[in-house]
């Protein structure tokens, strides 16, 4: 029995965390489903900052990172951003304190209030075996913060960027192993409408027209690779590559023999036998 006066237990409900995509589509929900609109670029680009940094930092810092051609960085677009932040994540029903660390100098986002990132996600299953270069290629949704012009992400846009092709690049190579001639295929292409110098996916496009296409494809798909590479780097194909190129023109010699002794009928008399 709980007596007039006495304290009354109860239970803390524990803050809603943020599942956040900065990969590609720019999405922010809560872990509790609430979805976060931030309205505007400058707003946006700053959660994305300040999510990426996970530590506080000097407000002018931040401004400089941001808006480094701007003359008024501490008391202009990084008031307005910061309004429209906060605006967003109380609309949401969070509570400012557990999402935001910041004081009259700093600004910063808790490392708490971060339930999951994509771009974590990515990393991880890229860097590990049982998750896979497959699990790491679908998680992938795009480069980073695409839709944000800001200068001072595209230097981590390009190292998962980086991180991105070599999963596509590993997959490639499983799928053709595999015998999955068509899905290296798709890896394989990917990977050079992203950077057509990436030699290893041009080999898996030798090797599939070996297997399933004809003695041209496999001669074009090399002169593409060798064209590049003297253009761009002056440069001439890998041994491994010659070797598959070599193969490939056997197994498309190979299979046309097969099909020209298919089409010989037996019992019939050859040409020369006629009279």
């Amino acid at each position: 029995m709980t007596h007039h006066g006495d304290a009354v237990p109860h239970r803390r409900v524990a803050p809603a965390g943020l599942e956040i995509t900065l990969l590609g589509r720019f999405s922010i929900r809560t872990t509790r489903g609430q979805e976060v609109r931030i309205v505007g670029r400058h707003a946006q680009a700053l959660f994305t900052l300040l999510v990426l940094t996970r530590r506080p930092r000097t407000r002018e810092a931040i401004a400089t990172d941001l808006w480094p051609e701007s003359m008024i960085t501490a008391t202009g677009p990084l008031r307005q951003a910061l309004y429209q932040l906060r605006g967003a994540l109380a609309a949401a029903g969070l509570d400012l304190d557990t999402m935001l660390e910041a004081d009259a100098e700093t600004l910063g986002f808790r490392a708490e209030a971060v339930a999951s990132l994509d771009t974590d996600r990515f990393e991880a299953c890229a860097a590990e075996p049982i998750c896979g270069a497959e699990m790491a290629v679908a998680l992938y949704g795009g480069d980073l913060a695409e839709g944000l012009g800001h200068d001072c992400f595209a230097a981590e846009r390009e190292r998962l960027a980086d991180r991105y092709e070599d999963a596509l690049a590993t997959v490639a190579a499983q799928r053709l192993n595999k015998g999955d001639v068509d899905g290296a295929r798709d890896a394989a292409e990917r990977l050079l409408a992203r950077d057509p110098l990436r030699e290893e996916a041009h080999e898996v496009l030798i090797a599939v027209h070996g297997q399933v296409g004809t003695r041209s494809q496999v001669v074009r798909q090399y002169r593409r690779l060798s064209d590049v590479l003297a253009r761009e780097l002056a440069e001439r194909p890998l041994p491994e590559t010659d070797a598959t190129y070599r193969l490939a023109l056997a197994r498309t010699v190979e299979r046309s023999l097969e099909r020209a002794s298919t089409m010989e009928r037996p019992g019939m008399p050859s040409l020369a036998a006629v009279v």
